[in-house]
């Protein structure tokens, strides 16, 4: 003999119920089944709503009631013949107006007590019992119901009363002699030890179906609902979570005692005592394999089975020298909690026995409070004790497996996973059994743990990073271009998935945190109404609080700049091609820095120097491995070095400029590489990462043409003022090919002291062979004296530049 419980989803309505006796009938004729039933979809909330509508004075209570009797009209209209339609149609008739009359009692005394509640919240399932059974006959199943409602005993609670095993097994027990291989029961309904309708809370349907199992001994319970088993986590959470095939009892019960709403806990204990496996399955989907609940479940090839939730939560703290050794204190604790009526769902108390926390759901967390400083109240006066605190919007996280014990180190990992992503971990608790660690987290950080745990501990198929990008312009729209193109050879050849969760150009802004399409993201960006606000697109970007989230920078702005270490507070880790941050004054940038290293976030800067090249890593490289650098030589502007490379007696200095800036090599505003200060900004970053602390006012410059030239209203005008420069650069030209030199705007970093300007350099030296935009850095160190350690490349151009960009992602995906 089979039991199969059907909840409220898979009997919402007639193609639902279709779908029931399909699977009812696929069990075969041999299998005596019994089939307990749920309240038709949302029946139960409409009852629930007409009681409350009735308590306010509102008499819209009849619309509601009207709802549900058409509901189950429907159905009969559509799958019972016509001429066994008016019996059943009266019955629900009956109902209708049983709930009627409760709701006219209510709305008279303005009174809503829980023997009403039983009796309206019974109705749905009396309904759809006989409505199924009645539409099973005519689909050819035959069938009679057994009305557990008047079997089911419970003690003089009207609602989520506890269980008479020996009186309602002994009812069923004698009940049980319908002759009908396939029987269709009410669940979640009950009666009182009194004979007065009560009900077994919400969930009591799976419950219901536990019992008739233990009672009767059943071969095995069948839960249909409407997701394919236990999920390794919420599927409303956790998108790759996944079903678990096979849990024992214990670990099932953790998982649904803390969230896991597929299944209700007090399900689980009846079926334990008589070892009858549970079989959870999917209405909507019956080839799905499901999940098995036995004794003792085989592992899945993870430490952990699962991960489950409960939200609202609010933990109370009580401390003191007064609960320091003394007996019974813990006792009258629990006591003053049970009076209150206020169910714990976490405990903590420390080795020092002066502290200890519980955890409560907060709508009664002002109540267990009450209650803790009543029975505490002497204690409390003498200050003994301190009146009981709590915190509020919490969550418990729980992680659930039998193989956790066997494993060292489960905790110190989920702990770490959490650290990195920035989850603050309030208060944990384990238990001797080591089948589930709770921890207490925030409750806007849930979505966002349970994530980082799934994909920590299952290994999920791709590691998903999280990117947010201002600046789509030269530099940034390169990088997500690039990142188009590789968006699948990444996921194929590193399981890494990169999700554009927001964009941003100077004028608009937009948001999708499923990702916005690669391929046609410049098009969407061009038609969202959405103003671009730098301070509203940090706000957006930390309200999603994601996992492995990264904040890219690729604009010269100050604004943004401002706004690092508002980012850093979302625990966001940030790449930047933008060279404002790294080189501010020094106290702001080392500032900036501690506080990305205290919150394990990271600082990618390497296209500051030299666009693509390693030049930064390198350095950082050198010095872990104890080398020191002593002297840096460089070249560091692509753009300066195409323009001086391109300058000759056929194009002019300010031709050259413009041909530079036509290719993308040079700063939005190119008088910033002119001036010298992005060179000098450079070279402060290099001799900053090799561990020396200078300002950018102690960077030399040697100005290539008169500050004053330098301030235009826009590059037409900045052409116009910098072309009194072009006899005097190109007689410097002419001067330096009469030498068989040429001119290179060189940095210099040596005993501390800093320094840029343009040179004449012969073909000894290094930097006299760079074509076009390369750069090259000479490193001088202890371990590179007397020939020193060189890097050279393209060091300019938008390509190089967003690979760099681009790289700095990758490094944070695989870390």
């Amino acid at each position: 003999m089979k039991v199969l419980k059907f909840g409220g989803t898979s009997v919402a309505n007639a193609y639902r119920i279709k779908q029931l006796a399909k699977i009812v009938d696929g069990y075969g004729k041999t299998d005596r089944l019994i089939v307990v039933v749920s309240a038709l979809s949302g029946v139960t909330n409409l009852l629930e709503e007409s009681g409350e509508l009735a308590q306010k004075g509102n008499k819209k209570f009849s619309e509601k009631i009207a709802e549900i009797e058409y509901r189950h009209m429907e159905v009969i209209n559509q799958l019972i013949k016509p001429e066994f339609r008016s019996e059943i149609a009266a019955h629900v008739k009956m109902q209708c107006n049983d709930a009627e009359e409760i709701c006219q009692g209510i709305y008279m005394l303005r009174e809503y007590s829980d023997r009403s509640k039983a009796r309206i919240q019974s109705l749905g399932e009396k309904m759809s019992s006989k409505v199924i059974s009645v539409a099973l006959n005519n689909l050819g199943l035959k069938n009679s119901v057994l009305d557990l409602s008047k079997i089911i005993t419970t003690n003089s609670s009207y609602l989520a009363g506890r269980v008479d095993h020996v009186i309602s097994k002994q009812k069923l027990v004698d009940a049980y002699t319908a002759p009908d291989n396939l029987l269709i029961a009410p669940g979640f309904v009950s009666t009182t030890i009194n004979g007065e309708t009560s009900v077994l809370g919400r969930g009591g349907s799976d419950l219901t179906a536990a019992l008739v199992g233990k009672y009767l001994e059943a071969n095995r319970i069948d839960i249909w609902t409407d997701v394919s088993g236990v999920l390794t986590a919420s599927p409303k959470m956790v998108s790759s979570a996944y079903t678990i095939p096979e849990l024992s009892y214990e670990e099932a019960m953790e998982l649904s005692h803390f969230g896991a709403k597929v299944l209700y806990a007090p399900t689980i204990q009846p079926a334990l005592e008589k070892k009858i496996p549970i079989m959870v399955k999917n209405t909507f989907s019956p080839e799905d394999k499901g999940t098995l609940i036995t004794f003792k479940s085989k592992g899945n090839g993870h430490i952990v089975k699962g991960f489950s939730s409960i939200d609202e939560i609010s933990l109370i703290t009580i401390t003191g020298t007064g609960l320091v050794g003394v007996h019974g204190m813990a006792a009258r604790m629990f006591k003053a909690l049970s009076d209150a009526e206020v169910n714990t769902f976490f405990v903590t108390h420390s080795s020092s026995e002066h502290t200890m926390s519980i955890g409560v759901s907060s709508s009664l967390v002002e109540e267990a409070c009450d209650s803790l400083d009543a029975e505490f109240e002497q204690e409390i006066e003498r200050k003994k004790v301190n009146a009981a605190f709590y915190e509020s919007s919490l969550s418990i996280l729980a992680m659930v497996g039998e193989h956790m014990k066997q494993s060292i180190g489960t905790a110190g990992r989920a702990f770490k996973l959490l650290g990195d992503n920035g989850i603050n971990i309030r208060a944990i608790s384990q238990g001797s059994t080591e089948r589930n660690i709770s921890i207490v987290i925030s409750e806007k950080d849930t979505k966002k743990a349970l994530n980082v745990l799934h994909d920590g501990f299952f290994l999920s198929k791709y590691r998903k990073i999280h990117i947010f990008n201002v600046g789509v312009g030269t530099v940034g729209g390169t990088m997500l271009n690039q990142l188009t193109q590789q968006a699948q050879y990444l996921r194929d050849e590193y399981a890494i998935e990169v999700k554009l969760v927001g964009v941003a150009n100077s004028r608009k802004m937009m948001f999708n945190d499923q990702g916005i399409p690669l391929e046609n993201w410049e098009e969407t960006l061009d038609k969202t109404s959405s103003t671009m606000q730098i301070g509203e697109f940090i706000s957006k970007m930390k309200s999603y609080n994601l996992r492995n989230s990264v904040f890219i920078d690729n604009t010269a702005s100050k604004d943004v700049v401002k706004l690092y270490s508002e980012i850093a507070d979302g625990n966001i880790s940030i790449v930047a091609s933008n060279k404002i941050m790294a080189s501010s004054p020094l106290l702001e940038y080392e500032g900036f820095k501690r506080k990305m290293k205290s919150s394990g976030l990271k600082f990618l800067n390497e296209t500051n120097v030299a666009a693509g090249l390693p030049v930064l890593n390198t350095i950082d490289d050198l010095i872990a491995s104890g080398d020191k650098v002593l002297k840096i030589e460089a070249v560091l502007s692509g753009s300066l070095n195409y323009i001086f490379n391109t300058l000759s007696d056929k194009v002019s200095f300010t031709e050259a400029i413009t041909q530079a800036r036509d290719m993308g090599l040079t700063e939005p505003d190119p008088a910033i590489d002119i001036s010298g200060l992005d060179v000098r900004r450079k070279i402060l970053i290099l001799a900053r990462t090799a561990g020396y602390k200078i300002e950018l006012d102690s960077v030399e410059k040697n100005e290539i043409v008169p500050e004053a030239d330098l301030i235009a209203a826009d590059f037409d005008a900045l052409m116009k003022q910098l072309a009194t420069n072009n006899q005097r650069l190109e007689a410097l030209w002419r001067k330096a090919e009469a030498k068989g030199a040429k001119l290179r705007y060189i940095a210099e970093f040596n005993n501390g002291k800093a320094s840029a300007g343009l040179q004449m350099v012969t073909a000894d030296h290094p930097a006299y062979q760079l074509d076009g935009m390369d750069n090259i850095i000479l490193l001088y160190t202890r371990r590179y004296v007397a020939q020193p350690l060189v890097i050279k490349g393209a060091g300019a151009g938008p390509d190089v530049t967003a690979s760099g960009v681009f790289a700095d992602v990758m490094r944070l995906a695989n870390r």
